[in-house]
């Protein structure tokens, strides 16, 4: 029963299209989620099928309760990391101001963090405020309203290009693609621009649709949100072998955050490839935001089962290496 009743709250609490995230989606009973269920379950959240049917990821199943830590956190906090999936959309505004949530990434020893939010107005703030911890990339999202049309809206290019600040933005996303998308005008211009302009796309998407969003220009850099949500260790694999210009990061991954030891399966991956990793959060909604701290605590339990070089390469070095040398 314990299982069922967290499928359903992961149901709930959506996060892939046709969901909820930083009140830039609506699904049918969204609302009803209760403020501290995303926190609780250790920002798990389900993807959705290319219908817009949540789908409950199998690793979901098999998460300990709320009130069970998975590991000891002692001695957790020496290791910073670059956290690559922070959103500071309007709905976060009132209830944390700039100074309250530059403050909260501080405190989770995050050294420097991807921020793209809804409107990009949320990533200005923060990043005038912090720009030595605020690494700025574009949604093309003006309002909640474009995540589930911007592909086949001709109009975004322009809000994009128009929007897009060189020297600041250093990517375009986090977007949403489902299979198809990749081919669609609106998604090849915003490729092309990214490949121009040397920005990455930050691309919350399935193996097919991340896979043809990589192949559709080989120049392009994509940064795959959430490492598919749902996908396999397996899965997960074979992208990044057969897509060299593919990063993967591990925002939501509750059977990483959760397991009481590292997957064989994730360690083996993630020793294969050291340099194709980055640890994130996702604030998607506002209440997200009271997990930051916890949720890095237990990104680095996890963490710590690893070499220390690999272990460094996946918390901070891979992000520095890719989003902060020079270009």
């Amino acid at each position: 029963m314990r299982t069922l009743a967290l499928g359903l709250l992961l149901v709930l609490a959506s996060c892939g299209r046709g969901g909820v995230e930083g009140g830039d989606r609506s699904a049918p009973g969204a609302a009803t989620l209760p403020r501290s269920a995303a926190p609780a379950l250790g920002g798990q959240s389900a993807p959705s099928s290319a219908t817009g049917s949540p789908v409950v990821p199998p690793a979901s199943r098999g998460s300990p309760p709320p009130s069970t830590s998975p590991r000891p956190s002692a001695g957790s906090a020496q290791i910073e990391l670059f956290d690559a999936h922070i959103h500071y959309s309007q709905d976060a505004w009132s209830q944390y101001s700039p100074e309250h949530a530059i403050e909260i990434l501080r405190d989770a020893g995050i050294r420097r963090a991807l921020v793209s939010s809804t409107p990009d107005e949320g990533t200005q703030r923060l990043y005038a405020l912090a720009p030595d911890l605020v690494v700025p990339i574009l949604r093309p999202y003006r309002t909640r309203d474009d995540v589930g049309t911007w592909t086949r809206d001709g109009t975004i290019v322009a809000y994009v290009e128009s929007t897009y600040r060189r020297g600041v933005h250093r990517g375009i996303g986090e977007f949403h693609i489902v299979p198809g998308d990749a081919a669609t005008p609106v998604v090849r211009a915003i490729v092309a621009l990214a490949v121009r302009e040397d920005l990455w796309l930050h691309a919350h998407a399935d193996e097919r649709a991340v896979a043809e969003l990589a192949a559709s220009d080989r120049r392009a850099k994509v940064l795959w949100a959430h490492s598919g949500l749902s996908s396999s260790p397996e899965a997960i694999r074979a992208v990044l072998d057969a897509h060299p210009n593919v990063v993967a990061e591990l925002a939501l991954r509750g059977d990483l955050l959760w397991a009481p030891r590292l997957d064989p399966a994730w360690r083996e991956l993630f020793l294969a490839h050291p340099d194709r990793f980055m640890v994130g959060t996702d604030t998607w909604v506002p209440s997200r935001w009271e997990d930051v701290v916890a949720g890095h605590e237990r990104t680095r339990m996890w963490l710590r089962e690893l070499p220390p070089d690999v272990a460094e390469r996946i918390a901070t070095g891979n992000g520095e290496r890719l989003f902060t040398e020079p270009r």
